[in-house]
């Protein structure tokens, strides 16, 4: 991954959402390849349970800055120390169906163990960038949402996991940004507003 791409790229606030949320897109290296960790929402959770997802959440009146928020949350999910990670740099601000706007970071962290807060985090699962990158293992589909209307939706399937949602938008975005991984032209498929998704 070209991770000197992120610190160049200028990214875009978005400033019209209700929260502020932010996430820290943790990169490891190992096995002489670059993977990507993610967290396994808990099923108990309000929103967005069973999802997989990069660490991260709302802002707090204590956070400094989003930058901490994104910190501050991975230390809670899954135990990283803040000293521990090396940020880079930062993606575009998205919005998600929850009325937050969240700025991803993205940051180099340890190959080491990670604990999940049972409270918050089911699994922690660890991705490598070249299965992130197979085509065959990406799909998507476009429907019509009733607050963004016409979206595309992306999934990744990797080891028995689909990354998809707002946390697959973010990951298009650094892996078109970052390695020579370019999202098809095309989707695979046109859905009905009310069809299914992945739990």
């Amino acid at each position: 991954m070209d991770l000197e791409r992120v610190g160049n790229f200028r990214a875009t606030g978005i400033n019209d959402e209700e929260r502020e949320a932010a996430v820290l897109a943790p990169i490891i290296a190992r096995d002489g390849g670059e993977h990507l960790l993610f967290t396994k929402r808990a099923d108990h959770l309000g929103e967005h349970p069973g999802q997989m997802s990069f660490p991260g959440g709302g802002r707090e009146p204590s956070d400094r800055d989003l930058e901490a928020t994104a910190l501050r949350e991975a230390n809670e999910e899954i135990g990283l120390d803040p000293a521990e990670a090396d940020i880079v740099g930062r993606l575009d601000d998205i919005s998600t169906v929850t009325r937050y706007s969240v700025r991803p970071f993205v940051a180099r962290i340890p190959d080491q163990e990670y604990v999940p807060d049972e409270r918050e985090v089911a699994e922690i699962a660890v991705l490598a960038v070249a299965d992130l990158t197979d085509l065959s293992n990406y799909e998507s589909e476009r429907r019509d949402h009733p607050h963004y209307g016409d979206i595309r939706l992306h999934f990744f399937h990797v080891d028995g996991y689909t990354v998809w949602g707002a946390t697959a938008r973010i990951l298009v975005q650094l892996l078109e940004l970052t390695t020579d991984w370019e999202m098809p032209a095309d989707v695979d498929r046109e859905v009905d507003p009310d069809a299914d998704l992945p739990m």
